[in-house]
């Protein structure tokens, strides 16, 4: 009998941030890491009306890397190591906090004056412990430089790591495999099992793995070792996450990542006491430490 090849479930929380939602798979009181992945945002879709836009104010990140991937619309992203860098769909912004970063990310001016489209994937990775205190790096891949696989109805953009005989030019510090892959109406392509931990998320149209339906806006964590084949009766899309499992667990509390605890009380006594770098050019403003518990924690 062929063991099913969906692990374990997870339905992320949703928080309404006014002009569009935010779908939050990881870190879940179930599951806090898949594969070096410890945080996966959806943000929108959403239209913005025109004279509104998206401002993220400065806050810091320690001991993790930022992946944004956008579907559709655009962000500008700005670091206290000097990056400025305009996203748009298709292409990484990889954002390597280490020892300490602070960034912003916010609607670009020019965008502003009509009605502009909001739709991203947001995650976080966790650093291997002897890369948790590098030096805070960015780098931007464009669309094109991406490989592409396709094949029977199916196309699929490697945003990290190797898969399908092509790898794709992003920096990794774990072995770590990300995609986004559509699949036309009668699609398909195989989830081979080469990584230790992988996960499933459909962010449009209908998609089936071995004949089970998966529904939109949830985190399927696949079995380890069983491959499985990917199909869609009438056309969708999913991204594809894992990558090699951490031997030791990683601790979230806020926008900080770290291997101990110790180093997360340190960068909120850091962050409250100003003594994280500024963002040449968008200095002026900045997220609070919360009041209460964050909404972003690991779980015990």
């Amino acid at each position: 009998m062929t063991p099913d090849p969906i692990f374990q479930t997870i339905a992320p929380v949703s928080h309404d941030l006014g002009d569009f939602k935010v779908y939050r798979a990881l870190p879940a009181r179930e599951r806090t890491m898949v594969g070096p992945f410890v945080f996966f945002d959806q943000a929108g879709p959403a239209t913005l009306a025109p004279g509104n836009g998206i401002d993220v104010r400065p806050h810091p990140h320690v001991c993790l890397a930022t992946v944004t991937y956008m579907l559709s619309g655009r962000f500008e992203h700005r670091d206290s190591i000097g990056s400025v860098q305009v996203i748009e769909p298709g292409a990484v912004n990889l954002m390597t906090a280490g020892r300490g970063i602070v960034h912003s990310e916010r609607s670009p001016q020019a965008d502003r004056h009509g009605e502009t489209e909001l739709f991203a994937i947001q995650t976080w990775l966790a650093l291997p412990e002897a890369d948790e205190e590098a030096e805070p790096a960015f780098e931007h891949v464009p669309k094109d430089t991406l490989p592409m696989c396709g094949g029977d109805g199916a196309e699929a953009r490697i945003i990290m790591g190797t898969l399908w005989g092509e790898t794709a030019p992003v920096t990794t510090y774990a072995g770590t495999i990300y995609v986004d892959i559509r699949l036309d109406p009668g699609g398909a392509i195989p989830i081979d099992a080469e990584a230790d931990e992988r996960a499933l998320y459909v962010i449009e149209g209908e998609v089936a793995l071995d004949g089970v339906a998966l529904a939109r806006e949830r985190l399927y964590v696949l079995r380890p070792g069983v491959d499985a084949t990917l199909r869609s009766a009438r056309g969708g899309r999913v991204m594809l996450c894992g990558g090699e499992a951490f031997a030791s667990s990683r601790h979230v509390y806020w926008n900080f990542v770290a291997s101990r605890r110790e180093r997360i009380d340190q960068a909120v006594a850091d962050w409250k006491a100003e003594r994280f770098p500024l963002i040449p050019g968008d200095s002026e403003e900045s997220i609070p430490f919360p009041t209460g518990r964050p909404k972003t924690v690991s779980y015990p």
